[in-house]
């Protein structure tokens, strides 16, 4: 007990030195400021500026910082709203209307020699043309209900087809749904784009096909590196 006193008395006297220290410090800087006014005042009234001059930049860094972040956010709110919008549009096509639509997304980004095949028995190709770099583009469509999911067996058949009665360069099996889990690593081993209901949200939004090609299975179908076969 008697040590934990000393070492108690010990520490409060070395806080009282450093006290009177500071104190003592202060007063001599406060009289040498008196002494030496005339001479100095330019830099301290220039030090108080620079301090006032970078609280004011940092201020305004940060509100910009803000400003920019809340920005940002309220596009991503504003673009999520507007392709939700287009979405709900999309939901009211007939599955003939929705593949129409597809070719002209096609045709917008650069596509030439599209064409619809607007029938069944088409063998998953709904819609075919090329690429603006001449490949091959073969692109199957789904238009379900956003709440259904494309089966593994859908994307089984387009894979036997788009390649071997096709040809395709690229393969696109495009849907206003989700597909299963399945369905997507078929479509991600096998090389095909799987365009679940976001991708196909950011087509219709400006994005262009070739562009979404590398986020969900590269869409090569035929398994070439994605090089234009000679024709």
């Amino acid at each position: 007990m008697a040590v934990r006193r000393r070492r108690g008395a010990a520490l409060r006297r070395a806080k009282a030195r450093l006290r009177r220290t500071a104190w003592t410090g202060g007063a001599i800087a406060v009289l040498a400021l008196a002494l030496t006014w005339q001479t100095v005042w330019p830099y301290v009234v220039g030090v108080v500026l620079v301090g006032l001059l970078g609280g004011v930049g940092w201020w305004l860094w940060r509100t910009h910082l803000r400003t920019v972040a809340e920005h940002r956010a309220w596009r991503a709110e504003e673009e999520n709203a507007a392709r939700e919008r287009s979405m709900a549009e999309i939901d009211t096509m007939t599955w003939q209307r929705f593949e129409r639509y597809v070719a002209e997304l096609c045709r917008r980004d650069g596509c030439t020699h599209v064409i619809v095949s607007g029938k069944s028995g088409d063998l998953g190709a709904d819609v075919v043309g090329r690429m603006p770099d001449g490949r091959r583009l073969v692109i199957q469509c789904k238009h379900y209900a956003p709440h259904r999911t494309v089966p593994s067996g859908d994307m089984q058949k387009f894979l036997g087809t788009a390649k071997a009665e096709h040809g395709a360069d690229v393969a696109v099996f495009v849907a206003t749904c989700d597909f299963t889990r399945a369905a997507e690593r078929l479509a991600v081993k096998h090389e095909i784009l799987a365009m679940h209901r976001n991708l196909l949200g950011a087509w219709v939004r400006g994005a262009t096909l070739e562009s979404l090609i590398p986020l969900n299975g590269t869409g090569n179908g035929t398994g070439n590196g994605g090089r234009p076969r000679s024709r």
